[in-house]
């Protein structure tokens, strides 16, 4: 398709300057821009509209003070709420102060050229206007490249992560395999049980897609509750805290997520998924691993072990979330969740001396 060429506007009430306006700048101009006059302010930005609506850039308007019905100064404040990346030029022998520094301050006036014009001056003052419209333009795009390019970036590594290794934004680039902090952190695990044993009942091209439908539920809580995920391991989710309050409200919620979500698959005559989730605090290191080529941000310590290890221990014990007495330690308020000790005997391994916890409340849902 070929592209239509960008419009330069003036807007004048006397024809005779009107068209004198535009011949000269069709002998600079013509080639790249296209000319566009009009003799009223009310018809300028119906044309503006148009032009709007067919994808037309218009890099610069030109337009007079003092005109009948709708003044310069009113129309270029009205044209840059619509178009605020146009420059504005006001060519009068008339503006008052007032008027000029109205626009100045509420349309980004560009240049004041008083009439009668000096040729030069004006070609002068419309080149670089363009310049300007062009490399504003281009920063745009590149602003818009590098926004995209950091979306894309933090889907792959957390900010909040960063900014726990002691980061701000404008140093993310300096990361490095060098950099670990210690931290008190709450750590979250969830699972999906038996995801091997139903991905053997679904065609293998919808692994994926419930895969990622289940985690576009689970992640939002989250989000929600000020969490970030650290990692997606196959169908598993380790997700950090700052504390341990909203740890065990998302963990709630995303239980509560669940009997929905599986509420809407059994409808659909799809069979129902259960998880395990596990949590524990304390301290652990974060930091980066790899090498040059190829490093990713990671969280290791005994704390995020027994986190992992009651996540598996709710299977053994036949309950959906567990959590360690070193969370329970840290909450404002444990009987809001109604804990009970599970007994020794049902534990082993890594969390033999630790005290485990089922969540009465999250068995109510």
């Amino acid at each position: 398709m070929k592209l239509k060429k960008p419009t330069i506007l003036c807007v004048d009430d006397e024809s005779t300057v009107l068209i004198s306006l535009k011949e000269q700048l069709k002998r600079v101009f013509g080639e790249q821009y296209r000319i566009e006059i009009t003799e009223s302010a009310e018809d300028a930005l119906d044309l503006l509209k148009e032009l709007h609506d067919d994808a037309v850039q218009v890099p610069l308007i030109i337009s007079d003070q003092i005109m009948p019905g709708m003044k310069g100064d009113e129309f270029l404040i009205l044209a840059h709420k619509s178009y605020p990346d146009t420059l504005k030029i006001l060519l009068t022998g008339q503006a008052n102060a007032e008027a000029v520094g109205n626009i100045v301050n509420s349309g980004s006036l560009y240049r004041y050229i008083s009439k009668p014009w000096e040729a030069n001056d004006l070609q002068l003052t419309i080149q670089e206007a363009l310049r300007r419209y062009g490399n504003e333009l281009e920063l745009k795009a590149q602003s818009e490249v590098l926004t995209k390019n950091a979306k894309a970036f933090f889907r792959f590594v957390p900010s909040q992560f960063l900014k726990l290794l002691g980061f701000q934004e404008s140093e993310y680039s300096n990361v490095n395999l060098s950099h670990s902090q210690e931290k008190h952190l709450t750590v979250l695990f969830s699972d999906i049980r038996g995801f091997t044993s139903l991905c053997e009942l679904i065609p293998s091209n919808r692994v994926f897609d419930l895969l990622n439908e289940y985690l576009s539920h689970m992640a939002p809580i989250i989000y929600k509750h000020n969490g970030f995920i650290d990692s997606y391991i196959g169908d598993s989710i380790m997700a950090l805290f700052e504390k341990a309050e909203d740890a065990m409200e998302a963990s709630i919620d995303m239980l509560r997520k669940l009997k929905e979500y599986n509420s809407e698959r059994m409808q659909k005559s799809e069979i129902p998924i259960a998880i395990g989730i596990g949590i524990n605090s304390g301290n652990l290191i974060l930091g980066t691993i790899g090498e040059e080529k190829r490093f990713q941000t990671t969280v290791i310590g005994d704390t995020v072990n027994i986190a992992a290890r009651i996540e598996s221990l709710t299977k053994e014990v036949g309950r959906s979330l567990l959590v360690s007495s070193q969370t329970k330690n840290e909450l404002e308020d444990p009987d809001k969740y109604e804990l009970k000790l599970i007994p020794n005997q049902e534990i082993r391994g890594k969390l033999e001396g630790i005290e485990i916890y089922e969540v009465g409340s999250a068995r109510r849902i």
